[in-house]
């Protein structure tokens, strides 16, 4: 919790610091933002990255997708929270059967039955509630470690931690190293896409915040959207 205390502080500081300049109005802290990118691209090149090939390389791919479904279903509670708060009702339901689902019948979430049973996984997070709520995003900011955000979604970052049911997890020491390995099967999943971005000729800062902004008010307008249309079909 310290941590990511720590680093939604530094994304105010360094919004409310005007350090940087740029053209791009989502984009005032560019300067600040291509620094702090550079710094995790570098982390992620002398360690993520290889520890999720090796990672890749020695796991079985059925123990991978056992990880990233155990975890991901921890993930779904929190979810099914927001998107109750976002006025989603039935799309929370959903999300809370799923968890109850393959945590009953998929060996506590190892096996995602609930797709199969047509249950559909959508994951929602704070900063997307916030989004809901008419909340606007604020600056584009890379966080260390983290990588993109907004003042928005950095402000989140605390209600997202404490959302996390992993977050509770005793003893400690099997808290961290499953931190670990969520955070390793994670760049896993992510190793094809990372390497054809890493082919690209584009310049890689832009592509990655522009990708993140849309993808966010994508989501963020997707549940308005949807909330709308629910509103309308139950009008006389």
């Amino acid at each position: 919790m310290k941590i990511t205390a720590r680093i939604a502080a530094l994304a105010m500081v360094a919004a409310l610091s005007g350090c940087a300049t740029s053209q791009n109005p989502n984009d005032p802290l560019e300067g600040f933002n291509r620094a702090m990118f550079s710094f995790n691209d570098t982390v992620d090149k002398v360690a993520l990255k290889p520890a999720a090939q090796a990672y890749q390389f020695v796991l079985p791919n059925f123990v991978q997708t056992g990880i990233g479904n155990f975890f991901g279903n921890i993930g779904d509670l929190w979810s099914a929270v927001n998107q109750i708060l976002q006025g989603r009702v039935e799309t929370g339901v959903t999300s809370f059967m799923r968890v109850a689902v393959n945590t009953t019948f998929g060996l506590g979430g190892v096996l995602d039955v609930s797709t199969e049973a047509r249950l559909p996984k959508q994951k929602s997070d704070f900063g997307q509630t916030l989004g809901k709520w008419g909340v606007g995003s604020g600056p584009y900011v890379v966080l260390p470690l983290l990588g993109p955000s907004t003042i928005r979604d950095t402000a989140a970052l605390p209600a997202d931690f404490y959302g996390d049911l992993w977050t509770y997890k005793k003893p400690v020491r099997w808290r961290n190293v499953g931190s670990v390995v969520r955070v390793i099967d994670k760049r896993a999943q992510l190793l094809d896409a990372s390497n054809l971005l890493e082919d690209a000729a584009l310049d890689k800062y832009d592509f990655v915040r522009d990708t993140y902004l849309q993808s966010r008010q994508s989501q963020i307008d997707g549940t308005k959207d949807e909330q709308r249309g629910k509103e309308e079909v139950v009008k006389p």
